[in-house]
């Protein structure tokens, strides 16, 4: 029979060292890319190029860490993509491809009801999908980030994506003609 003496003092050690260690291994540590390393400002490498496997997760998560970008965007035609276009073409694929956001891919927009954070030009339509990215800089949440940190999660999504994306929807600049339409006024 363990003696109850032994029992709580063992108990109790084990909290300790629980909570000791709590702070080495964090959730965040842990979760991050990188492992536990992450709490070393001094170990983050930038990443030779964005993680695979990212999805799409719209403007509204960009805008939380950067509002700014995000309110220069809302001006433009960028944002107001899916709103030029009329209802015939609301569906029609040619117009979807530049239209909004990630069309034709995995998580990309499918429709206004299951996608709507995608509608649009978005900053993934450029960046491509930034949920690894979001998830990277969360750790770092209400923290002024070291120039270390900064190119650490600037390098989990891309500046620009290496394909040409802009000429892909700016199709004059492509040499291509641009889908044919019947002009009318948008709803």
């Amino acid at each position: 029979m363990i003696d109850r003496r032994f029992l709580c003092c063992s108990l109790f050690t084990l909290l300790v060292l629980i909570v000791a260690f709590a702070g080495l291994f964090s959730p965040t540590a842990i979760l991050s890319p990188l492992g536990p390393s992450t709490l070393f400002a001094q170990d983050l490498k930038p990443l030779d190029k964005p993680p695979a496997g990212q999805t799409f997760v719209g403007e509204k998560v960009c805008s939380s860490c950067h509002f700014d970008q995000s309110l220069t965007w809302r001006k433009t035609k960028h944002a107001k993509g899916f709103e030029v276009l009329t209802e015939k073409y609301r569906t029609d694929k040619s117009c979807l491809k530049c239209h909004t956001t990630g069309f034709e891919e995995e998580t990309g927009f499918k429709s206004v009801e299951a996608t709507p954070a995608l509608v649009g030009t978005s900053c993934e339509a450029c960046h491509g999908p930034g949920s690894k990215h979001a998830e990277t800089a969360k750790q770092f949440t209400g923290k002024e980030l070291s120039d270390a940190q900064k190119k650490y999660v600037g390098s989990s999504i891309y500046r620009t994506q290496p394909k040409n994306v802009c000429v892909g929807c700016h199709l004059a600049q492509g040499h291509k003609k641009h889908p044919e339409y019947v002009k009318e006024e948008a709803k």
